[in-house]
């Protein structure tokens, strides 16, 4: 089945399209991001795994020749020195198949985005920073 070419129900669909070498990556992150924000809400949103507490933590989803993992830009920003081994576009992540997922990597990114949304400034913040850039 094609990923791209069908809407999806939730996650279990959604990584169940996907062949099994990238099903098991998928998995790995979903289960990583239930460990690190077990208040979070899984949904899909754009098509895509995500994840939800007090506003979007993360999304993530499998591609040809990668798994792309999406935490928003803040916490890319933040992190960059640890993730600079790994290929990086705007507020995003990508983890080729075939090599080991960093899961504590994600693990510390999710937390970041937990306690991100649980700012009670952060809306703020952000109205802020968009003025800022007129």
């Amino acid at each position: 089945m094609d990923p791209k070419k069908k809407e999806f129900k939730d996650i279990d669909e959604y990584i169940s399209s996907h062949p099994k070498e990238v099903q098991k990556g998928l998995q790995e992150i979903r289960a990583a991001i239930h460990k690190s924000a077990p208040l979070a809400k899984e949904k899909i949103s754009y098509n895509m795994p995500a994840f939800d507490q007090n506003g979007t933590l993360v999304y993530f989803a499998g591609f040809k020749k990668h798994i792309g993992f999406y935490p928003m830009i803040s916490v890319l920003d933040t992190l960059k020195d640890e993730l600079s081994k790994y290929r990086t576009s705007k507020g995003t992540l990508q983890f080729p198949h075939g090599e080991p997922i960093p899961l504590k990597i994600i693990s510390k990114i999710v937390k970041l985005r937990v306690k991100e949304n649980m700012d009670p400034d952060r809306k703020k913040k952000k109205s802020k920073s968009l003025s800022k850039k007129s």
